[in-house]
């Protein structure tokens, strides 16, 4: 190699390490904030007094709007600049967190809920696609967007861990003041650590194919979500058609566009298909085992949601120290056998969820959750890399985008697919095992969900209580081994999909030695401002 050429990509520095710490703390308090009012709510409906369909919504809303947003922003940011955009989302999400915290209604708080969403939307996919910016080599790249992962996966666990804590010393609006001093460190440190990037498009932003894809994204979302609260009904397949009709006026107007908002061209590269369609597979699985568990340990074992909580930290800390091997392996394994290698181990963890029974303690579940979760959370962190990989530079904000938006698909998929299978079991099985002398009315009350049932057998005298108590009992924990059953044979789909879609997926050490051996494109016009 001679003085002059420029063959290998640069690899990161400390200032590229640093960064990816400031980038790294706002996606963990992204996650916190899906998951840190479940704890709350009680103590908002008390407060606000908010209807029960206001408080639904503020529950809710922050994460449609995330998933609505995410594939406009996206594409925003490679417009406009990555971090542009990701320190106008810091500073509205750090605003809408003191609106939040100090809301005097349920309006008020709802709003400021849309709000942290929208805000949101723009922080995720702009630090992911930052990430691809910084490091340029494959092996470095891969291990950033594993630490970005565990952050996000660290997030979501100890968001209502946070939460109780914070409930137990300070009134409800201190769970949304967490946001404010890391937002704050990222407006703070940004501009000094953090690249700018951005397409160099020229063209008019098309607000007609952001719209239709918000339309489309959150009537999906919606749909799903009303399948696994209410079940089969007219609502939710009338929800998914619009979604379904207005995807496809979207999809169609992104073909005719000269500048889409969403580049189709990036599915028609292998890896970035097969690894999307292998996230959103994974992440229905863990969704919708999570969404089961949670409710086995609190209305099944009647442990406290905090408890509920303690008793998953294994999971979540096995499936940190795999998403932080799972780099070093694909150096020298290539992907599709590292992806399906964990996806089995997933599926063993399924199958080890079904001896759990109504009277034992935690252990079988726990166990088999923690293997199941162990297997997962590297598979995410290593489809996300080759999504973003995959897709050329100036498209990684819209790639983010879509990977991100598969992993919310998936996220609803397996509350609703998964969540309505357990319910219809868990509701058979109460019907076939209901205590003699219940009325039909309060079977109907009790078969609503496992929670309904043990709420329904408080009011009632001894010995009925008991037995209607167990029957519940039984009848989820036959549903949850059903769910656990047909988990383990999906996740085993999904490895052979893998395994056959993935193969010819190189490793980072072969990438990075043809990155050596190949001239990379001249920094000048490349669309990057290098300027601290």
């Amino acid at each position: 190699m001679t003085a002059g050429d420029s063959t290998a990509p640069p690899r990161a520095g400390r200032r590229e390490w640093a960064g990816l710490g400031v980038l790294a703390l706002p996606t963990a308090v992204l996650a916190m904030d899906m998951t840190v009012l479940h704890l709350a709510a009680p103590t908002i409906s008390s407060e606000l007094s908010p209807s029960g369909g206001q408080l639904l919504w503020i529950l809710d809303i922050y994460g449609f709007l995330i998933a609505g947003f995410l594939m406009t922003m996206g594409t925003l940011g490679d417009r406009i600049g990555r971090r542009r955009l990701l320190l106008i989302g810091a500073a509205a999400f750090a605003l809408a967190s003191v609106l939040a915290a100090y809301a005097s209604s349920a309006e008020t708080l709802i709003m400021a809920r849309a709000l942290l969403g929208v805000a949101g939307a723009t922080l995720m996919p702009s630090t992911l696609a930052l990430i691809s910016t910084m490091f340029a080599v494959p092996a470095q790249r891969t291990f950033a967007v594993a630490v970005w992962m565990t952050c996000f996966i660290s997030g979501e666990a100890i968001g209502p861990l946070v939460g109780g804590l914070l409930l137990e010393h300070y009134w409800w609006g201190s769970v949304f003041l967490i946001a404010v001093p890391v937002m704050t460190l990222l407006l703070v440190a940004g501009p000094r650590l953090l690249p700018e990037h951005r397409e160099g498009a020229t063209g008019r932003f098309d607000l007609t194919s952001a719209a239709l894809s918000l339309v489309a994204v959150l009537s999906l979302v919606y749909a799903v979500k009303r399948l696994s609260e209410s079940g089969p009904g007219l609502a939710p397949p009338a929800w998914g058609v619009l979604g379904l009709v207005v995807g496809a006026v979207f999809l169609r107007r992104q073909r005719r566009l000269a500048e889409p908002l969403v580049d189709l061209g990036l599915f028609r590269i292998p890896a970035f298909s097969a690894a999307l369609g292998t996230q959103t597979l994974a992440v229905c699985a863990m969704a919708g085992s999570q969404l089961l568990l949670m409710q086995y340990l609190q209305s099944v074992l009647g442990l406290s949601p905090l408890q509920a909580g303690l008793w998953t930290l294994p999971a979540v800390s096995i499936g940190i120290a795999g998403t932080l091997l799972a780099p070093r392996l694909v150096t020298r394994v290539r992907p599709a056998t590292v992806v399906a290698t964990c996806l089995g181990i997933a599926a063993v963890g399924a199958l080890m969820i079904v001896p759990a029974g109504s009277e034992d303690g935690p252990a079988w579940a726990i166990t088999g959750f923690t293997v199941l979760y162990g297997g997962i959370t590297p598979i995410l962190a290593l489809t996300t890399d080759l999504i973003v990989g995959s897709a050329p530079s100036e498209r990684a904000g819209s790639a983010s985008a879509i990977s991100e938006s598969g992993a919310e698909l998936g996220l609803s998929l397996g509350m609703a697919l998964l969540g309505s299978l357990g319910l219809a079991v868990y509701r058979q099985q109460l019907g076939e095992q209901a205590p003699q002398g219940l009325d039909d009315e309060t079977l109907h009350e009790a078969q609503d969900t496992i929670g309904g049932a043990v709420t329904t057998a408080e009011g009632l005298p001894e010995p009925l209580s008991g037995a209607l108590l167990d029957a519940a009992r039984d009848a989820f924990t036959t549903g949850l081994h059903s769910t656990a059953l047909l988990t383990a044979a999906a996740l085993l789909a999904t490895a052979v999909l893998a395994a056959v879609t993935l193969r010819r997926a190189p490793t980072t050490g072969e990438q990075d030695a043809a990155a050596d051996q190949e001239p990379v494109a001249p920094v000048a016009g490349d669309g990057r401002d290098r300027s601290l």
